[in-house]
C-alpha cells in the first residue's frame, strides 16, 4: 500500500515538472510579451483599453474553458477509461468538441454583437471617455472568436491529461505569446491605433494554440468525427458537473471583474498597474498551482473511480505539502523583491519610476495572498474529482462578497493597492471554506507530517528572507541606478535567497525537497 502511495505521489511529481518546466517557458515569453508591451506602448489610456478589452474573451476561457468544462470533464472520462474502453472514452469526447464548439461559435456571435453592453458593465469608469471607450469595443470584438478556439483548446487539454500527457497543452501558451510580440513588432506602424496590433497577434496565437493540440490527439485515437450526441449518459454526467462548475466559475469571473471595475474609477494607470502585478503572480501561479492542480486531477480522480480513498486522502496531504514547498519561499521572495522585480522587468522605455513604484505596491499585496491561490487548486481538484461541484460554487459566493465589501473598504485608502489586498485576502477566506467542508466529506486528510513539513518549510523560508536582507544590508537597492546595477542586485538577492533557502530544505530534510531531488537524479541516470 504504502509502495503503490509512493508510486503515485511520483506521478504526480513527475507529471506536476513537466507541466511546471513547460509552463516556466510560456511564462518566460509572457514576461517578454509584457516586456515589450510595456516598452512600446506604456501605462496609458489605450493599454488600460487593451487589458480591459483582452480581459473580457480571457474571463470567458476560464469560464466556458478550463474554469469549467476541464474540470468537470476530466473525472468523467477517467472514470470511461477505467471503468469502460478507451473506445466509449473516445466516442464520449467527441461528442464534447462537437457540442462545446456550436456552443463557442454562438458565443461568440453574441459576444460581438453586445461588445458596447459588456464593455460599459466592465469598465463604467470608461463611458465618460468617448475615445477610451471606443477603442476598449473595438478592440473587444476584434478579440472575442479568441474565446472559440482556446476553449477548445482547454478540452484537448483535459483529453490529453487523462491520458498522462502534461506537455503539448502546457506549452500552447508559448504560441500566444510569440504570436502577441511578433505583432507588435511587425504590425504596430499599420494601424491608426498602435495597440490594435496586439488584439490581431490574440486571434493568431487563438488558432496555432487548437493547432498544436492535433498531432497528440490523434496519437491518442481521437479522430474528429460528427457525433452530437445530447443524450449521451457521459454527456449528461459532465452537463450535471458542469453547470455548477460554470455558475462558480462565473462567481470568479464577477470577483475578477469587480478588480476591474472598481479599478477604472481610480487614477488613470490603475487598470495596468494591477495588470502588471498579477502577471508577475501567474508565473508561480501557473508553474507551481497549476502544474500540480493539472497533475493531480488525473490522480485523484482514479483514486475516486476505484475506491481508493485512503490513496486520494494522501494524495491531497502530499499534493498541499508540494505546493507549500513552492510556493511559501515564493511569497517570501515577491514580497522582500516586488519593486525590484517591477523595475528590472518593465521600467523603460514609457513605463517610468513611478509606474513602476506603484506596481510594486499591488504585487506586494497580491503576494499575501499567494499561497491560499495555490492551495485552491488542489481543493477545488478534490472536489471535482468526488464529482461534487456545488460546494466551490458555493465557497466563490462567499468569497465574491467578502472581496466586494473589502474592496470597497480598502481602495479609498490604498487605492488600487487596496483592490489586490481585498482579493488576496478573500481567496484565504476561500481556502479555509473548502479545506472544512473536505474534512467533513472523506474525513482527517492531513497527518502530523503535514505539519511537521510545513514548519520546516516556514522556517526555510525565514532563513532564505534573513539572506535576502542581508544583500539589502551590502548593497542598498536603487529605484534611479542604471538596469545593469538593477539586474544585479535582483540576480545577486534570488541567487543568495533561493540557494539558502534549497540548502536549508536539504539540510532540514524536508521530504518534497527529497522527492524532486530524486526524480532529478533518476532523470540524469536516464540521459
Amino acid at each position: 500500500m504504502e509502495k503503490r502511495k509512493t508510486s503515485e505521489n511520483a506521478r504526480v511529481v513527475k507529471a506536476a515538472g513537466i507541466v511546471g518546466a513547460a509552463t516556466m517557458i510560456s511564462r518566460v515569453f509572457g514576461l517578454v510579451r509584457d516586456m515589450v508591451i510595456a516598452a512600446f506602448f506604456g501605462a496609458s489610456w489605450m493599454t488600460d483599453a487593451f487589458w480591459v478589452a483582452f480581459r473580457i474573451p480571457n474571463m470567458l476561457r476560464r469560464l466556458l474553458g478550463e474554469g469549467s468544462l476541464t474540470i468537470s470533464f476530466v473525472p468523467v472520462f477517467t472514470e470511461y477509461l477505467e471503468k469502460k474502453s478507451k473506445e466509449e472514452a473516445l466516442e464520449l469526447a467527441q461528442n464534447a468538441f462537437n457540442i462545446l464548439a456550436a456552443i463557442l461559435a454562438l458565443v461568440s456571435v453574441v459576444g460581438i454583437l453586445i461588445s458596447p453592453l459588456i464593455v460599459g458593465l466592465i469598465a463604467p469608469g470608461f463611458i465618460s471617455d468617448p475615445q477610451k471607450f471606443g477603442l476598449t469595443v473595438f478592440l473587444n470584438r476584434l478579440m472575442f472568436p479568441y474565446i472559440f478556439f482556446i476553449a477548445l483548446v482547454a478540452l484537448c487539454m483535459g483529453i490529453l491529461n487523462s491520458f498522462r500527457h502534461f506537455t503539448a497543452p502546457a506549452l500552447s501558451p508559448v504560441l500566444l505569446n510569440i504570436a502577441m510580440i511578433a505583432a507588435a513588432f511587425l504590425l504596430r506602424n499599420i494601424f491608426e491605433a498602435p495597440i490594435t496590433s496586439l488584439a490581431i497577434g490574440v486571434l493568431i496565437g487563438g488558432v496555432l494554440q487548437l493547432a498544436m493540440q492535433w498531432p497528440f490527439l490523434l496519437k491518442f485515437g481521437f479522430v474528429p468525427k460528427l457525433k452530437f450526441n445530447l443524450s449521451h449518459p457521459g454527456i449528461k454526467q459532465i452537463g450535471l458537473l458542469m453547470l455548477p462548475a460554470i455558475l462558480g466559475a462565473g462567481v470568479s469571473t464577477i470577483n475578477v471583474f469587480v478588480g476591474t471595475i472598481l479599478a477604472s474609477l481610480l487614477p488613470g494607470g490603475s487598470v495596468t498597474y494591477l495588470f502588471y502585478a498579477d502577471r508577475i503572480m501567474e508565473l508561480p501561479l501557473g508553474v507551481f498551482a497549476i502544474a500540480i492542480g493539472t497533475a493531480a486531477l488525473p490522480s485523484f480522480s482514479r483514486h475516486v473511480a476505484t475506491g481508493k480513498m485512503d490513496e486520494l486522502k494522501s494524495g491531497i496531504a502530499f499534493s498541499l505539502r508540494l505546493m507549500l514547498f513552492l510556493t511559501i519561499p515564493a511569497t517570501v521572495a515577491l514580497m522582500a523583491l516586488n519593486l525590484p522585480i517591477i523595475s528590472v522587468l518593465f521600467q523603460r522605455g514609457a513605463f517610468d519610476v513611478q509606474a513602476a513604484v506603484y506596481t510594486g505596491q499591488a504585487l506586494f499585496c497580491y503576494a499575501l495572498g499567494l499561497c491560499a491561490f495555490s492551495v485552491l487548486r488542489v481543493f477545488v481538484s478534490s472536489f471535482y474529482s468526488l464529482q461534487d461541484s456545488k460546494w466551490p460554487l458555493k465557497a466563490a459566493v462567499i468569497t465574491l462578497i467578502f472581496n466586494l465589501l473589502a474592496s470597497l473598504i480598502l481602495m479609498y485608502s490604498l487605492k488600487h493597492n487596496g483592490i489586490a489586498l481585498a482579493s488576496s485576502i478573500s481567496a484565504i477566506v476561500n481556502v479555509l471554506v473548502l479545506a472544512y467542508v473536505l474534512k467533513t466529506k472523506i474525513g482527517v486528510y492531513l497527518d502530523r507530517a503535514f505539519y511537521a513539513s510545513v514548519s520546516r518549510i516556514v522556517l526555510s523560508a525565514l532563513l532564505m528572507l534573513g539572506a535576502i536582507g542581508l544583500v539589502e544590508y551590502i548593497m542598498p537597492w536603487n529605484t534611479h541606478a542604471a538596469f545593469q546595477i538593477r539586474l544585479i542586485y535582483l540576480s545577486v538577492a534570488i541567487f543568495c535567497g533561493a540557494s539558502v533557502f534549497l540548502v536549508c530544505a536539504y539540510l532540514l530534510k524536508i521530504p518534497e525537497m527529497h522527492a524532486m531531488t530524486n526524480i532529478l537524479k533518476k532523470r540524469l541516470g536516464r540521459s
